[in-house]
């Protein structure tokens, strides 16, 4: 199972837990030209009436710019890689298999496959498990 595997820039911005709020945080992103390949909003229970969107890619200035505006920012305490593949049954197993085998804990993983490939994000605390992820992933056979 050979894997695509590169690095990450992923920004997140706060929302109101609300109807609409996070249409309120992506439209001004699309009306400036944005095309994510992966989005994801979560409540945050630990402060209710808040959730948090996380976003990638965030491509060019005019976006990079409404990105900022909307209160998006670059990600600093998440560290993240995109990983792409064939998507073939126990392949989510295999992945989170190879990080333990490396001793690498992760903290977050999210995938999607459509037809004959899978996607997904997968999240470290640090760049140094990032890396050394990047590493062990691309060995995967």
């Amino acid at each position: 199972m050979a894997l695509k595997v590169g690095k990450a820039e992923v920004w997140s911005a706060a929302v109101d837990d609300r109807a609409g709020g996070v249409a309120d945080k992506l439209e001004p992103l699309s009306k400036a030209g944005a095309n994510f390949e992966f989005v994801l909003a979560r409540r945050a229970p630990e402060q209710p009436g808040t959730g948090i969107v996380f976003v990638a890619p965030v491509k060019g200035a005019k976006v990079a710019r409404a990105a900022q505006a909307a209160g998006f920012a670059r990600s600093a305490s998440l560290q993240s890689l995109r990983v792409e593949g064939t998507n073939q049954a126990g392949a989510g197993a295999r992945i989170a298999r190879v990080l333990a085998s490396a001793g690498i804990s992760f903290r977050g993983l999210s995938a999607i496959a459509i037809g004959r490939k899978f996607v997904g994000y997968l999240a470290f605390d640090s760049a140094e498990d990032a890396a050394k992820a990047a590493g062990a992933l691309r060995k995967l056979r």
